[in-house]
Protein backbone atom coordinates (compact mmCIF):
# COMPACT_ATOMS: atom_id res chain seq x y z
CA UNK A 1 0.00 0.00 0.00
CA UNK A 2 1.52 3.25 -1.04
CA UNK A 3 -0.14 6.15 1.42
CA UNK A 4 -0.35 10.16 0.53
CA UNK A 5 2.68 11.13 2.92
CA UNK A 6 1.24 14.55 2.20
CA UNK A 7 -1.87 14.21 4.61
CA UNK A 8 -1.65 11.12 6.70
CA UNK A 9 1.24 11.46 8.76
CA UNK A 10 1.39 15.17 9.30
CA UNK A 11 2.67 16.66 13.28
CA UNK A 12 0.92 19.28 14.91
CA UNK A 13 2.13 20.46 18.20
CA UNK A 14 -0.86 20.04 20.90
CA UNK A 15 -0.50 20.50 25.31
CA UNK A 16 3.59 20.85 24.29
CA UNK A 17 3.99 17.63 22.79
CA UNK A 18 4.66 17.13 19.48
CA UNK A 19 1.93 14.31 18.33
CA UNK A 20 0.96 12.62 14.96
CA UNK A 21 -2.49 11.14 13.64
CA UNK A 22 -2.58 7.77 14.70
CA UNK A 23 -4.58 5.66 12.18
CA UNK A 24 -3.72 4.77 9.01
CA UNK A 25 -5.89 6.17 6.25
CA UNK A 26 -8.14 2.49 6.40
CA UNK A 27 -8.71 3.48 9.90
CA UNK A 28 -6.40 1.16 11.52
CA UNK A 29 -4.56 2.02 14.37
CA UNK A 30 -0.68 2.53 13.41
CA UNK A 31 2.51 1.57 14.80
CA UNK A 32 4.72 4.55 16.89
CA UNK A 33 7.69 4.42 15.04
CA UNK A 34 11.13 4.98 16.92
CA UNK A 35 14.23 6.08 14.78
CA UNK A 36 17.54 5.73 15.74
CA UNK A 37 20.56 7.35 14.50
CA UNK A 38 23.96 7.87 15.37
CA UNK A 39 27.99 7.46 14.15
CA UNK A 40 28.92 4.60 12.26
CA UNK A 41 30.17 2.64 14.88
CA UNK A 42 28.10 3.49 18.11
CA UNK A 43 26.22 0.68 18.57
CA UNK A 44 22.38 1.49 16.87
CA UNK A 45 22.43 -2.01 15.50
CA UNK A 46 23.24 -3.17 19.06
CA UNK A 47 20.55 -1.08 20.75
CA UNK A 48 17.36 -2.27 18.31
CA UNK A 49 18.63 -5.60 19.18
CA UNK A 50 18.36 -5.31 22.57
CA UNK A 51 15.22 -3.50 22.58
CA UNK A 52 14.15 -6.15 20.32
CA UNK A 53 14.82 -8.96 22.97
CA UNK A 54 13.50 -6.82 25.56
CA UNK A 55 10.41 -5.84 24.28
CA UNK A 56 8.97 -8.79 21.46
CA UNK A 57 7.48 -10.86 24.30
CA UNK A 58 5.17 -8.03 25.42
CA UNK A 59 4.61 -5.69 22.56
CA UNK A 60 4.23 -6.32 18.44
CA UNK A 61 7.46 -4.53 17.12
CA UNK A 62 9.21 -4.53 13.57
CA UNK A 63 12.28 -3.37 12.03
CA UNK A 64 13.37 -1.39 9.25
CA UNK A 65 17.21 -0.89 8.72
CA UNK A 66 19.17 1.47 6.12
CA UNK A 67 22.31 0.71 4.59
CA UNK A 68 23.80 2.76 1.58
CA UNK A 69 24.76 -0.52 -0.89
CA UNK A 70 23.88 -3.99 1.71
CA UNK A 71 21.64 -5.42 3.90
CA UNK A 72 24.50 -5.79 6.60
CA UNK A 73 22.23 -4.45 9.72
CA UNK A 74 19.36 -6.59 8.87
CA UNK A 75 21.53 -9.78 8.40
CA UNK A 76 22.96 -9.34 11.71
CA UNK A 77 19.64 -9.00 13.68
CA UNK A 78 18.25 -11.73 11.46
CA UNK A 79 21.71 -14.12 12.77
CA UNK A 80 20.68 -13.14 15.92
CA UNK A 81 16.94 -13.98 15.79
CA UNK A 82 16.26 -10.86 17.24
CA UNK A 83 12.38 -11.28 15.85
CA UNK A 84 11.41 -13.58 13.24
CA UNK A 85 12.28 -12.35 9.35
CA UNK A 86 9.25 -11.00 8.73
CA UNK A 87 9.40 -8.71 10.60
CA UNK A 88 13.03 -7.06 9.44
CA UNK A 89 13.14 -4.93 6.63
CA UNK A 90 15.87 -3.87 4.86
CA UNK A 91 16.47 -0.11 2.78
CA UNK A 92 19.26 0.22 0.75
CA UNK A 93 19.37 3.90 0.41
CA UNK A 94 22.40 4.22 -2.35
CA UNK A 95 23.27 7.46 -1.39
CA UNK A 96 23.99 9.39 1.78
CA UNK A 97 21.77 7.82 5.49
CA UNK A 98 20.49 11.33 5.55
CA UNK A 99 18.42 11.73 2.11
CA UNK A 100 16.39 8.39 3.14
CA UNK A 101 15.85 9.50 7.05
CA UNK A 102 15.24 13.12 6.32
CA UNK A 103 14.94 14.16 2.93
CA UNK A 104 13.31 11.74 0.42
CA UNK A 105 11.63 9.10 3.11
CA UNK A 106 9.54 7.22 0.15
CA UNK A 107 11.69 4.07 0.61
CA UNK A 108 11.72 4.17 4.50
CA UNK A 109 7.21 5.10 4.54
CA UNK A 110 7.43 2.35 2.32
CA UNK A 111 8.84 -0.06 4.25
CA UNK A 112 6.88 0.40 7.40
CA UNK A 113 3.80 0.39 5.25
CA UNK A 114 4.44 -3.02 3.81
CA UNK A 115 5.19 -4.67 7.43
CA UNK A 116 1.99 -3.16 8.62
CA UNK A 117 0.50 -4.45 5.58
CA UNK A 118 2.08 -8.07 6.07
CA UNK A 119 2.16 -8.20 9.81
CA UNK A 120 0.35 -5.78 11.17
CA UNK A 121 -1.10 -4.62 13.58
CA UNK A 122 1.98 -3.51 15.41
CA UNK A 123 2.73 -1.66 18.53
CA UNK A 124 5.98 -0.40 17.28
CA UNK A 125 8.47 -0.01 14.54
CA UNK A 126 12.07 0.89 14.89
CA UNK A 127 13.67 2.59 12.41
CA UNK A 128 17.52 2.73 12.29
CA UNK A 129 19.58 4.90 10.04
CA UNK A 130 22.65 3.93 8.26
CA UNK A 131 25.93 4.73 10.27
CA UNK A 132 25.95 8.54 9.94
CA UNK A 133 27.69 11.94 11.74
CA UNK A 134 26.59 14.38 13.95
CA UNK A 135 24.07 16.05 11.64
CA UNK A 136 21.71 12.88 11.23
CA UNK A 137 18.11 13.48 12.23
CA UNK A 138 15.25 11.84 10.89
CA UNK A 139 12.05 13.75 9.15
CA UNK A 140 9.25 13.82 11.31
CA UNK A 141 7.08 12.77 8.49
CA UNK A 142 9.25 9.45 9.28
CA UNK A 143 9.33 8.82 12.78
CA UNK A 144 7.41 10.30 15.99
CA UNK A 145 10.46 10.00 18.08
CA UNK A 146 14.15 9.75 17.96
CA UNK A 147 17.39 8.42 19.67
CA UNK A 148 20.11 9.30 19.19
CA UNK A 149 23.49 6.99 19.92
CA UNK A 150 26.91 7.94 20.93
CA UNK A 151 29.93 6.33 22.13
CA UNK A 152 32.50 7.43 24.53
CA UNK A 153 35.48 5.37 22.11
CA UNK A 154 34.31 8.77 19.92
CA UNK A 155 35.49 11.01 22.39
CA UNK A 156 34.25 12.37 25.58
CA UNK A 157 33.70 15.88 23.60
CA UNK A 158 30.97 14.77 21.46
CA UNK A 159 28.55 15.99 23.94
CA UNK A 160 29.99 19.70 24.15
CA UNK A 161 30.59 19.66 19.92
CA UNK A 162 26.71 19.10 20.06
CA UNK A 163 24.66 18.92 16.52
CA UNK A 164 21.01 18.24 16.08
CA UNK A 165 21.00 14.28 17.48
CA UNK A 166 23.06 15.54 20.65
CA UNK A 167 21.58 18.42 20.95
CA UNK A 168 17.44 17.58 19.64
CA UNK A 169 17.07 14.39 19.94
CA UNK A 170 14.22 12.93 22.16
CA UNK A 171 16.50 10.62 23.87
CA UNK A 172 20.57 10.70 23.79
CA UNK A 173 22.22 7.50 24.48
CA UNK A 174 26.05 7.60 25.83
CA UNK A 175 26.99 4.06 24.83
CA UNK A 176 30.05 2.12 25.77
CA UNK A 177 30.11 3.54 29.02
CA UNK A 178 32.42 0.59 29.82
CA UNK A 179 35.19 1.41 27.76
CA UNK A 180 35.80 4.63 29.59
CA UNK A 181 38.82 3.67 31.64
CA UNK A 182 40.61 2.18 28.24
CA UNK A 183 40.15 5.14 26.22
CA UNK A 184 40.63 8.37 28.46
CA UNK A 185 37.28 9.36 28.29
CA UNK A 186 35.51 10.99 31.30
CA UNK A 187 32.08 10.16 31.97
CA UNK A 188 31.58 13.04 34.71
CA UNK A 189 32.32 15.66 31.85
CA UNK A 190 29.90 14.07 28.88
CA UNK A 191 27.08 13.99 31.62
CA UNK A 192 28.07 17.46 32.30
CA UNK A 193 27.99 18.23 28.22
CA UNK A 194 25.18 16.35 27.48
CA UNK A 195 22.94 18.18 30.17
CA UNK A 196 23.80 21.84 29.03
CA UNK A 197 23.45 20.86 25.34
CA UNK A 198 20.00 19.07 26.18
CA UNK A 199 18.49 21.23 28.76
CA UNK A 200 15.48 19.30 29.77
CA UNK A 201 15.59 16.48 27.29
CA UNK A 202 16.47 13.45 28.69
CA UNK A 203 20.05 11.38 28.26
CA UNK A 204 20.76 8.12 29.42
CA UNK A 205 24.59 6.84 30.06
CA UNK A 206 24.70 2.88 29.64
CA UNK A 207 26.47 -0.45 28.41
CA UNK A 208 24.55 -3.11 26.29
CA UNK A 209 27.45 -4.91 27.80
CA UNK A 210 26.22 -5.35 31.21
CA UNK A 211 22.69 -7.61 31.60
CA UNK A 212 20.63 -4.41 32.19
CA UNK A 213 22.30 -2.31 30.23
CA UNK A 214 19.19 -1.43 27.75
CA UNK A 215 16.97 -0.75 30.83
CA UNK A 216 16.96 2.81 30.93
CA UNK A 217 16.20 2.73 27.00
CA UNK A 218 13.24 0.64 27.03
CA UNK A 219 12.02 2.46 30.00
CA UNK A 220 12.10 5.36 27.90
CA UNK A 221 10.51 3.42 25.13
CA UNK A 222 8.04 2.11 27.00
CA UNK A 223 7.34 5.36 27.86
CA UNK A 224 6.71 6.25 24.80
CA UNK A 225 4.57 3.54 24.18
CA UNK A 226 1.74 4.24 26.84
CA UNK A 227 1.27 7.75 25.90
CA UNK A 228 0.60 7.14 22.15
CA UNK A 229 -1.84 4.65 23.29
CA UNK A 230 -3.49 7.33 24.90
Amino acid sequence: MHLDHSDPYLPAELGGALVTRTRRPDGTRRALRIGLGGPVGSGKTATVAALCRALRDRRSLAVVTNDIYTREDADFLLREAVLPPERIQAVETGACPHTAIRDDISGNLEAVEDLEDAVGPLDLILVESGGDNLTATFSRGLVDAQIFVIDVAGGDDIPRKGGPGVANSDLLVINKTDLAPHVGSDLDRMSRDARERRGTLPFVMTSLKEPDGIAPVVRWVSGRLAAWAE
